[in-house]
């Protein structure tokens, strides 16, 4: 499970009640629970965050024991009123957002300048499974390098992505990763703020947070009986 930073890790890990022990691994630092998920605390970005976890994939396969499944979690904005505060949604699409050129006639995403991919999938059956669940709203979650701090650059990302519900800058670089070593990936984020111009007084980071703590209470069964067999 990869986050971005300790805060969020540490907030999944008290969802289970198993001793924490660290591993260290070349490139990375897993925090194992007992009874439990691998937590990664893989670093701010798409670039920082699909290398740590990579290094964490390949550990775990050169070590004959491979993961079976990725999941990015943490906090986001979330766009209003799709995805208020405190909130959970989880990502249906994958994308990343400002992965791409920008013209005269507007923003082209990668994949039309005719390589690479900006979209990841997520098993639509553990979506499904994972919004029942923890109440989660499936969604888009946009993957951006620059968070959102205008009112017109969340309009137009709005109007670029009319399924999106949240933005952070972890989600496609994990994918990334995931595909990679062909594992299945989920994201599941709490909205601690609205995307658009930035007033940290609106911020409730600390009950988005909390909110990730409840719902991996809730999903540990979700998460330890899915089989990718089952989609």
């Amino acid at each position: 499970m990869a986050t971005a930073v300790p805060a969020e890790r540490d907030a999944v890990a008290r969802a289970f009640p198993g001793p924490v022990r660290e591993v260290p691994l070349p490139g990375a630092a897993v925090h194992r629970v007992a009874g439990g998920p691998d937590l990664l605390a893989a670093g701010v970005g798409p670039a920082l965050a699909a290398a740590s976890t990579a290094a964490a994939l390949t550990a775990a396969a050169l070590g004959g024991a491979p993961y079976g499944l990725v999941v990015c979690a943490g906090i986001a904005g979330g766009f209003p009123p799709g995805a208020p505060l405190g909130s959970l949604v989880v990502a249906d699409e994958i994308t990343a957002a400002d992965l791409g050129a920008e013209t005269a006639d507007g923003f082209l995403p990668v994949t039309d300048l005719g390589f690479g991919t900006v979209t990841h999938r997520p098993p639509e059956g553990l979506v499904r499974r994972v919004a029942a669940a923890a109440g989660a709203r499936p969604g888009t979650v946009l993957t951006v390098s620059t968070v959102t701090g205008t009112a017109g650059r969340a309009a137009e990302l709005r109007a670029r992505h009319p399924g999106a519900l949240a933005e952070a800058m972890e989600g496609f670089g994990v994918a990334e990763a995931a595909a990679a070593h062909g594992v299945p990936v989920l994201e599941l984020r709490a909205v601690s703020n609205p995307v658009g111009p930035r007033d940290r007084a609106a911020w409730r980071i600390g009950a988005a947070l909390t909110a990730l703590t409840e719902a991996f209470g809730k999903l540990a069964p979700v998460l330890e009986g899915w089989n990718p067999h089952d989609q």
